[in-house]
């Protein structure tokens, strides 16, 4: 006959491993009780206002106050203490609670031993019934030393000075067990629920604390986000106008030597030179629109819009329910004299105006003025106060990012932009674009 044996049940960890584990708690628990986690800073350090600054220091003054006589008063006549060392006790006692505003445990490190020194002086004169071996003004005193703790120290502070002070009372009822009459219970009890909710008040406060950090540093993430992207948009807008320039520079030099007659070889050379250059800087431009444009972006097809559009683009505005209108100055209709990229950023410009009184003053009356002195190009979008509550519709064909948007491209042409609210409740927009060919300004 063979023999079975049982199954293996879970595996057991070893005792000297729970020992060491043991070990280790309470050495953390030593460590967290004996070393403070915080700078010596008082609560509410950094609130705004002086007064709310002061209210920690208000509190704790108010507390040894109030607990100072009252203690020095129930050791002199309820357990017979003399005068002397009564003061010297209730001052051990209560005076540390000063220091709860910035310093709570190193206030605990006195207190609990006054405490504790406290009940074996008032054993002499203890009556039947009387309570012991915690005094009602140090079982109120302690409570508001716990909350202080709560609000400052870590979780596994509070939980060693819980059992240290249960500890504490626990070893007074051991070796004066016909004197106990159930204050140690109270005491652990009651500064356990303190503890729970102050500790609970300090973790909502710190997660509420690093919610908004967290909201801080999305918002920079979004908006510097928002301006990439926005670059990326006007580059991808002026490859289209530099693209254009760059092509009809290589058709030009290809056809030269059919067009011009009587061409020296060295310029035949000369001008397939240039070509070749103007061919290799648009594959260039192309393999550097590739990573500039994002996964899913295919490649526009339309010419780059200019102010010749920029009476569909209003148009369309009134469409949506904003009475705009247009003025454009004589000297620009109907020419192509201004620099593509002045000309695709005032259009820009106008549009992402247009589209934010639609956004955010919808029904506001909106006049849109583009004008030129022959040095600079004068783009200037004024609407009203809104006529409705605002809306969520958006200006047709407005994909940009707003005042970002314009901040890029007016800094791109080496111009100006100036935007606020006006005092009837509306908002204004001005570019001041240069014609003449100037580099971007610093940021």
């Amino acid at each position: 006959m063979t023999e079975t044996s049982a199954p293996p049940g879970p595996p057991q960890p070893p005792a000297d491993g729970l020992i060491s584990a043991g070990r280790r708690n309470l050495r953390a628990l030593g460590h967290a009780v004996a070393h403070p986690s915080h700078a010596p800073t008082p609560l509410f350090a950094d609130a705004p206002k002086r007064w709310q600054r002061l209210v920690p220091y208000a509190v704790v003054i108010a507390l040894v106050a109030t607990f100072l006589p009252v203690t020095i008063n129930v050791l002199t006549t309820a357990y017979g203490v003399p005068g002397g060392l009564a003061g010297a006790i209730a001052a051990a006692q209560t005076v540390p609670l000063l220091m709860i505003a910035h310093r709570p445990l190193q206030a605990w490190w006195i207190i609990l031993p006054a405490d504790v020194v406290g009940g074996l002086f008032i054993l002499d004169g203890l009556g039947k019934g009387d309570p012991w071996p915690w005094t009602p003004p140090v079982i109120v005193a302690y409570l508001f030393l716990m909350l202080a703790l709560a609000l400052r120290e870590t979780r596994q502070a509070l939980i060693g000075v819980w059992v240290v002070t249960g500890a504490a009372g626990l070893l007074l009822g051991q070796l004066f067990p016909e004197e106990s009459n159930g204050t140690n219970v109270l005491l652990i009890v009651l500064s356990a629920v303190v503890l729970v909710i102050g500790g609970a008040l300090r973790e909502r406060g710190e997660a509420q604390r690093r919610l908004v950090e967290q909201e801080t540093i999305s918002e920079a993430e979004r908006a510097r986000r928002t301006l990439l992207e926005e670059r990326t948009r006007i580059a991808r807008e002026l490859h289209d106008v530099v693209a254009h320039h760059m092509s009809v520079i290589t058709v030009q030099a290809d056809s030269a030597p059919y067009r011009v007659g009587g061409l020296s070889p060295e310029a035949q050379e000369e001008f397939a030179s240039i070509a070749a250059s103007a061919r290799e800087s648009l594959t260039e431009m192309r393999r550097l629109l590739s990573v500039l444009r994002s996964e899913d972006a295919t490649g526009e097809r339309a010419p780059q819009p200019g102010l010749d559009r920029l009476q569909q683009l209003v148009e369309a505005t009134v469409r949506a329910g904003v009475p705009a209108e247009l003025s454009l100055g004589a000297d620009l209709a109907g020419t192509d004299r201004l620099p593509q990229s002045i000309d695709l950023s005032a259009f820009r410009i106008v549009q992402e105006a247009l589209a934010n009184v639609v956004r955010h003053a919808p029904g506001a009356t909106t006049r849109v003025s583009v004008s030129s002195d022959g040095a600079d190009l004068t783009v200037l979008v004024v609407n009203g106060p809104p006529a409705g509550p605002p809306s969520p519709v958006e200006a047709s064909g407005a994909g940009g990012h707003g005042l970002v948007g314009m901040r890029e491209r007016v800094r791109l042409t080496g111009g100006t932009l100036d935007t606020g609210p006006l005092p009837d409740g509306g908002f204004r927009v001005a570019a001041r674009l240069p014609i003449g060919a100037k580099g971007p300004t610093s940021p």
